[in-house]
C-alpha cells in the first residue's frame, strides 16, 4: 500500500484527498504556488513544497516541479486530483518513469480518450452511440463551415482537448460561426495547448447524464450508476445529483452497460466518467442518449455518487493504484436515497462575474450537510484559479428532501465581503420545474429572471432590515437611536451572518424602535407579526449585513458624501473584474457601433467580452493584449458620435 502521497492539486479536492489518505494511515504532501502559500490544503498536509509563481502555467502545470517535490519529500505516489495535470498522459508517464505510483488510469487510456474526436471514433467501434457531428482531421475554416451547414444549425463547437466547459460555443446561425470558432480556438489553445475542434448537432432538449465507472488491473470494470449534471451555466456545472430524475430501470441498464463497454474498450483502470447527452424531448430513453466524452479522472461531482452508494471513491483509487482489485462486485452495488451537490462560487450573483478578495467572514454550515472546501475564514479568493468556494452535498431519502436541504444551507451562507451565487442556487432548487424533474441544460437560461436575486431590495426588506439593525444596535447598547440617526441605502447583494452575532426578530423583546428608511420614519414594535422571520443583522465595516431574499448589505449613509463614477452611461469601458486582457479589437480613434466588441478580458477560467455602449469613437485606450488590469480600471472611453453640422445649421 502507498505510504506517502503527494497531491498534485490545490483547494477543496486536495483537502478531500488528504482526508481519505489520513484515514488510511497515509502521509500527505501538498504543493503550492505563491498565491497558495497560506492555503488550507497546505496547512492540512503533513508536508508541503513550494513549486513556483501564482499562475498555474508556472506552478501547478509544471510536471517536472511536482515530480521533484515528490522525490524531495520521499513520496511514493502522486494523486492528480482533477483539472491541471490530471488528464495529461505525458505527465502520467513521467510519474511512472520516475518510479512513482500514478493514482490514475494508464497513460495510454488517457491518450485514447483525451481527444474528443478520436474518442468518438473509438466509441463507435465499441458499439457506444455517439452524437451526430463532424470529428474529421480537416480543420480549415472552409471545411468546418461547410460541415456546420450540413449538420444544420444550431451546432456546438467543441475543443477536441477540452473539458470543464472550456472551449465550447453554441452557434445559432451561419453569420455567427466564424467569430465563435475564433473565440473557441483561442480559448482552447490557451487552456489546453490545442486549438483543434469538432462539431456536434445541438440537442434542443438536452440532459447531461454521466456514469461513474471503475476499472482495475485485473480486468474488472464496474459502474456506480449515473449522475445528472444538467443544471449548467456557460457549460459549467452548478448543481449535480444522483440518481438522475426520471431514469427508469431499463434506460439505466442500457446507459450503464454502454459506459462499461466504453471503459473496457480502453482497458481502463481507476476512476473515470463516461459523459452522455440525452435528448429528453420525450423523456429519458435509451435510444436517445449519446456518448459525448470520457473524463479520465475523478469528477468534481463525485460526492453525490459516494453518498448514494456508500463508497469512498478516493479510497478505491488508492487501493487500485496499489494493485488491488475493485473492493465490490457489480451485484454488491446499489442506489440508496438521493444526493444533490451545489457549487458555491465566488461571483456576483447578478452577472456571474468573479468576485475576489479576502474572506473576512466565512462560516460553512455543516449541520446535516457535507461541505467540501479549500478555504477557511481569513483566506483569500484570488483571480488565478477556479472561483469555487465550496461544494454543498446532502443525502436524503427523497429528491425533494435533498433539494430543500441544500436550499436551506444556501439561505444561511455566511460570507463577507466576497459575493456568492448562494441565492441563485436556492432559487433554482426551489423552482417548481426543477422539483418536477423537468430539467435540461437550458434550465438556467430559461428561468434566469426567476433565479437572479434583485439588484435592490423590496420595501419590506428595507423595513425588516432596518428593524433588525436597530434591534441589534439597541441590544448591544451602543447608543440611543432616533429617527434621524439611522439611514439605510442598499449597495447590492451581499451575504448573511451567523446568528450568534445578530438578533432574531422573533425574540421576546418588546420595544418600539424608531427607524428611518428612504426618508420615511416609522416606529416599529419588534413583535410585529409580519416581521417575524429568521432575520438578523451583523455589524461589519461600513454598515450591516442582513440575510434576506438576496443577501443584502446596508451601508451607513453619509449625506455629505459625493457620488459619481465612470460608467458605461458616459462611455467609460471599465474592467468588471481583475484579470488579463487577451484580445483588443480596436485602436485609438476607431469608430465603433453599439454592441461592437472592443476587447476580451479573462479571469478565473472565464472570458468576458467588453462592448461599445453606443455608436462613437474610441479614445484613451490604455491596454493591449496581455495587459493585467484591476477591477474598475478604465480601459478606454467611447466618445459619442456627433453629426457634422451643415451650412444651414441642420444636421446631415
Amino acid at each position: 500500500m502507498i505510504a506517502k502521497l503527494l497531491i498534485a492539486n490545490r483547494g477543496e479536492i486536495a483537502c478531500r484527498i488528504m482526508r481519505t489518505a489520513r484515514a488510511m494511515g497515509i502521509a500527505t504532501v501538498a504543493v503550492y504556488s505563491d498565491a497558495d502559500a497560506k492555503a488550507l490544503h497546505v496547512r492540512s498536509a503533513d508536508e508541503s513544497v513550494h513549486i513556483g509563481p501564482s499562475p498555474a502555467a508556472e506552478s501547478y502545470l509544471v510536471g517536472e516541479k511536482i515530480i521533484a517535490a515528490a522525490k524531495q519529500t520521499g513520496a511514493d505516489a502522486i494523486h492528480p486530483g482533477y483539472g491541471f495535470l490530471s488528464e495529461n498522459a505525458d505527465f502520467a508517464q513521467a510519474v511512472i518513469d520516475a518510479g512513482l505510483i500514478w493514482v490514475g488510469p494508464k497513460p495510454e487510456s488517457i491518450r485514447a480518450m483525451g481527444l474528443k474526436d478520436a474518442a468518438k471514433q473509438l466509441m463507435r467501434s465499441a458499439g457506444v452511440p455517439v452524437t451526430p457531428g463532424y470529428d474529421g482531421s480537416d480543420q480549415s475554416v472552409e471545411r468546418l463551415t461547410a460541415e456546420a451547414e450540413a449538420i444544420g444549425y444550431p451546432v456546438l463547437i467543441k475543443a477536441v482537448a477540452g473539458g470543464g466547459g472550456k472551449g465550447m460555443r453554441k452557434v445559432d446561425a451561419p453569420a455567427d460561426f466564424a467569430a465563435a470558432l475564433e473565440s473557441c480556438r483561442r480559448e482552447a489553445k490557451a487552456s489546453f495547448g490545442n486549438d483543434e475542434v469538432l462539431l456536434e448537432k445541438w440537442i434542443t432538449s438536452p440532459r447531461h447524464i454521466e456514469v461513474q465507472v471503475f476499472g482495475d488491473s485485473h480486468g474488472n470494470v464496474v459502474h456506480l450508476f449515473e449522475r445528472d449534471c444538467s443544471l449548467q451555466r456557460r457549460h459549467q456545472k452548478v448543481i449535480e445529483e444522483a440518481p438522475a430524475p426520471g431514469m427508469d430501470a431499463a434506460t439505466r441498464e442500457a446507459i450503464c452497460a454502454a459506459a462499461v463497454r466504453a471503459a473496457k474498450a480502453v482497458d481502463y483502470e481507476g476512476a473515470g466518467t463516461i459523459e452522455f447527452i440525452a435528448d429528453a424531448s420525450d423523456g429519458l430513453r435509451a435510444d436517445r442518449i449519446f456518448f459525448m466524452e470520457m473524463n479520465t479522472r475523478l469528477q468534481v461531482e463525485h460526492p453525490v455518487t459516494e453518498e448514494i452508494t456508500g463508497v469512498d471513491l478516493v479510497e478505491w483509487q488508492i487501493c487500485i493504484a496499489s494493485g488491488h482489485q475493485i473492493p465490490l462486485s457489480q451485484e454488491d452495488l446499489s442506489i440508496n436515497g438521493h444526493a444533490i451537490e451545489a457549487r458555491l462560487y465566488a461571483e456576483d450573483p447578478i452577472d456571474f462575474l468573479p468576485s475576489t478578495g479576502p474572506l473576512k467572514i466565512y462560516r460553512p454550515h455543516f449541520e446535516r450537510a457535507r461541505i467540501e472546501t479549500g478555504y477557511e475564514e481569513g483566506d483569500e479568493i484570488t483571480g488565478f484559479y477556479d472561483p469555487m468556494i465550496e461544494k454543498i452535498v446532502v443525502h436524503r431519502d427523497s429528491r425533494s428532501e435533498a433539494a430543500q436541504a441544500v436550499a436551506d444551507v444556501c439561505k444561511r451562507i455566511d460570507v463577507w465581503p466576497v459575493q456568492t451565487n448562494a441565492a441563485f442556487i436556492w432559487r433554482a432548487l426551489e423552482h417548481p420545474e426543477f422539483l418536477s424533474g423537468d430539467i435540461t441544460t437550458g434550465f438556467i437560461e430559461k428561468h434566469k429572471a426567476d433565479l437572479l436575486p434583485p439588484r435592490e431590495p423590496e420595501d419590506e426588506v428595507f423595513w425588516a432590515g432596518a428593524v433588525a439593525i436597530a434591534a441589534s444596535e439597541w441590544q448591544n447598547r451602543k447608543h440611543d437611536l432616533v429617527d434621524d440617526r439611522l439611514e439605510l441605502v442598499s449597495s447590492g447583494p451581499a451575504q448573511p451572518w451567523r446568528e450568534a452575532w445578530g438578533f432574531r426578530l422573533n425574540s421576546p423583546i418588546e420595544r418600539g424602535i424608531p427607524v428611518r428608511v428612504n426618508g420615511q420614519s416609522e416606529t416599529v414594535e419588534l413583535s410585529d407579526s409580519w416581521k417575524r422571520s429568521e432575520l438578523y443583522a451583523e455589524k461589519v465595516e461600513g454598515g450591516w449585513a442582513i440575510p434576506r431574499s438576496g443577501r443584502w448589505f446596508f451601508a451607513e449613509y453619509d449625506r455629505h458624501e459625493g457620488v459619481g463614477a465612470a460608467s458605461a452611461a458616459d462611455g467609460a469601458i471599465i474592467a468588471p473584474m481583475p484579470g488579463k486582457v487577451i484580445a483588443v479589437d480596436v485602436a485609438e480613434g476607431d469608430a465603433v457601433t453599439a454592441g461592437q466588441r472592443l476587447m476580451v478580458l479573462e479571469a478565473m477560467k472565464m472570458e468576458h467580452a467588453l462592448t461599445a455602449p453606443f455608436d462613437g469613437v474610441v479614445e484613451g485606450l490604455s491596454v493591449s493584449a496581455g495587459s493585467q488590469v484591476q477591477v474598475e480600471a478604465v480601459l478606454c472611453t467611447v466618445v459619442p458620435a456627433t453629426s457634422t453640422p451643415s451650412p444651414s445649421g441642420e444636421g446631415q
